[in-house]
């Protein structure tokens, strides 16, 4: 039986940590938050009843160093430690030292960790409790030629994972012989980088099919319910990005069968708190289980929102040894909920880093928020670039979808580049709003970004200009050149006063535009007669600007020196981001040709293999693996072939 406590410390940072806090205020438990030197100033820090410096902001050595997690715990006399829903939270030693330090893990044990955590035994597991299993080989061989004949024998196409882990860490699509060998190379390294556990497993890949998860609870005496399902199959990179509940694909009964088939999931290993039993479930309702993820998940908020349940909460109650306070024939699913994941990265999908100048991402009717950040917050490279979950619900899936889409298309954020874009386009597809959308749909439905309008760049200059920029010129004036700079693309833009009104020519158009309002970063105006509004900040020679939708940055450029050319071309090798080098595989004096892997940068999660951009022989190689790297920074310089 758990031991009841009065202090709870979240061994986490962000809106994970600020979700968590809320909880355990609800609980009457003592908050007590960690943080690295980057989130000294975090909110989730501020809102705790106490914090202690775990570290450095690398997350080797603050928020994945069970060391430093502990010595906190100790240090502010915590009673119970709650993991959050990162790597930690599915970490069997760290659940066991916890246990040794004399604490409570708000979690499973560590040996129901073990027993799905590797994913070759999970699935034997599964298949003798007569859960659904795909085609695959989960075996102790893992020589090329065992995969190579197991993956005939399946067909093709075929999903290589790592057997420990998660997250997509470790995990391609193999779709030939050809392509399986590089497949195997490159998720066994992803994995031991990752886990410290290089095995794979193969398994058919069914191309085309829902990420279907169920959420289950077990207590102490020995009760599993299940909460019903969430459908997760929007995805890229095998990360999450839209989630909903319930799955528009599962009729009652097929919820009925998966939820009895995730509790004899749950039950095979005694399962104890929260979790998440993944299946995949194809077009003929035939479901096959994918692995368990053996922690509260980041898309919890749509299960809450349909069941009324508070899921931290009740993972606080089940970890102090107390019964579950419902039967399944108590759970019942009302209305519908969605929830988008606002990530910190560019429309071509790269992590964005900065300070936040500006955050208005606010809850209303059928809405709900959940955040870690604020106007302010530094967005580092050394996290995960999630900003905040957007959740919608209402009493069906039009409402819920509707609402979302309003609050994304409300918000402003500005000093880092988001994912609003995105996640607008696939709210509003009509793949979506079909409730067809399957794992396949963002290759399916590709998403091209809006270019600023014309209109958009008038504002900017003419804000430059008259509004937070330099003085207006003096009446009499007769024109101003503005350049700007945005996306890469410098834009010539003149300026001149008419009256109260502003003139103002891009690219041979001319638009009159009359300011009538500005207030807490809004702006009104007046254009072809129609009264317009539109969200800005200003930041030096920067300006944030969302104009119908599209938020931009404009970089003010009249004055700016003339800019070299880009080195791209002549064999510079530039970061794409800021991150840590995680592999090298190029020296100084090496022959390259163009496309080969020089190196390997990971920033907030994600990986992303440096290629040579021509060929020829490394003169320089300035990339050194396990160092830190920001983005446009030189890593090699190859002379050209023949130079």
């Amino acid at each position: 039986m758990s031991a009841r406590f009065a202090s709870l410390l979240i061994a986490n940072r962000g809106e994970i940590a600020c979700r968590i806090i809320r909880a355990a205020r609800a609980e009457g438990l003592r908050a007590i938050a960690v943080y690295s030197d980057a989130d000294a100033d975090a909110p989730h820090v501020r809102l705790a009843d106490a914090a202690a410096r775990i570290g450095p902001a690398a997350p080797g050595q603050s928020y994945l160093s069970i060391a430093a997690i502990l010595a906190a715990a100790k240090l502010t006399g915590a009673g119970a430690i709650h993991p959050g829903y990162g790597f930690l939270a599915e970490n069997a030693d760290f659940a066991e030292a916890v246990a040794q330090a004399g604490l409570v893990f708000v979690g499973p044990s560590s040996a129901a960790m073990r027993a799905m955590g590797d994913k070759s035994a999970a699935k034997a597991r599964m298949q003798a409790a007569d859960v659904p299993c795909a085609p695959g080989y989960h075996g102790d061989d893992q020589s090329y030629q065992r995969f190579a004949d197991e993956a005939s024998r399946i067909g093709y196409p075929v999903m290589v994972k790592a057997s420990a882990g998660g997250g997509g860490r470790g995990l391609r699509i193999v779709s030939n012989h050809e392509a399986l060998k590089p497949a195997l190379e490159a998720a066994c390294a992803e994995a031991q980088s990752a886990f410290g556990d290089g095995r794979l497993l193969i398994e058919r890949a069914l191309l085309g099919a829902r990420h279907v998860e169920v959420q289950v609870f077990g207590d102490e005496q020995g009760t599993i319910v299940h909460l019903g399902e969430r459908d997760c199959s929007i995805q890229r990179r095998h990360q999450k990005l839209i989630e909903e509940a319930p799955s528009p694909a599962v009729s009652l009964a097929l919820r009925q069968a998966m939820g009895e088939a995730a509790v004899r999931a749950a039950a095979a290993v005694n399962y104890v708190g929260a979790g998440t039993i993944e299946f995949l479930l194809d077009a003929q309702e035939n479901f096959y289980f994918l692995e368990m993820n053996t922690r509260i998940q980041v898309e919890h908020p749509v299960t809450e929102a349909v069941t009324g349940l508070d899921l931290v909460r009740l993972q606080l109650q089940i970890a102090q040894g107390q019964a579950l306070p419902f039967a399944q024939s108590d759970v019942a699913l009302r209305g519908h909920a969605i929830e988008a994941r606002l990530y910190a990265e560019g429309p071509d999908f790269v992590p964005s880093t900065g300070r936040l100048s500006a955050w208005r991402v606010s809850a209303g009717e059928g809405m709900r928020v959940d955040a870690g950040v604020e106007a302010g917050s530094l967005i580092t490279p050394f996290y995960d670039s999630m900003l905040a979950k957007v959740i919608g619900y209402g009493g069906d899936r039009e409402q819920a979808r509707r609402r979302l889409c309003a609050a994304l298309e409300r918000a402003f954020v500005a000093g880092v580049a988001t994912n609003r874009d995105f996640l607008l386009h696939a709210l509003n597809h009509p793949t979506f709003v079909a409730s067809q959308a399957t794992t396949a749909f963002v290759a399916e439905a590709p998403f091209v970004p809006a270019r600023p309008s014309a209109l958009a760049i008038a504002l900017a200059a003419l804000l430059f200009v008259a509004g937070d920029g330099p003085p207006a010129p003096t009446a009499g004036w007769r024109a101003a050149l503005v350049c700007l700079a945005v996306e890469s693309v410098e834009r010539r833009v003149w300026v001149r006063r008419l009256g109260v009104d502003w003139i103002v020519t891009v690219e041979g158009k001319e638009l009159t535009l009359r300011l009538v309002e500005r207030h807490e970063g809004e702006i009104g105006f007046v254009c072809e007669g129609q009264v317009r509004r539109a969200a800005y900040v200003r930041q030096g020679d920067d300006l944030w600007l969302d104009v119908d939708g599209v938020c931009r940055r404009y970089a003010d450029q009249t004055y700016a020196p003339p800019r070299l050319k880009d080195a791209a071309a002549d064999g510079s090798v530039r970061s794409p981001v800021s991150g840590t080098i995680v592999a090298v595989e190029a020296k100084a004096g090496d022959a390259v040709r163009r496309g080969q892997a020089l190196a390997t940068v990971e920033a907030m999660k994600m990986q992303y293999a440096i290629l040579a951009p021509i060929n020829g022989v490394i003169a320089q190689a300035h990339a050194i693996a396990g160092k830190q790297t920001q983005i446009r920074a030189l890593l090699f310089a190859i002379l050209a072939e023949g130079a």
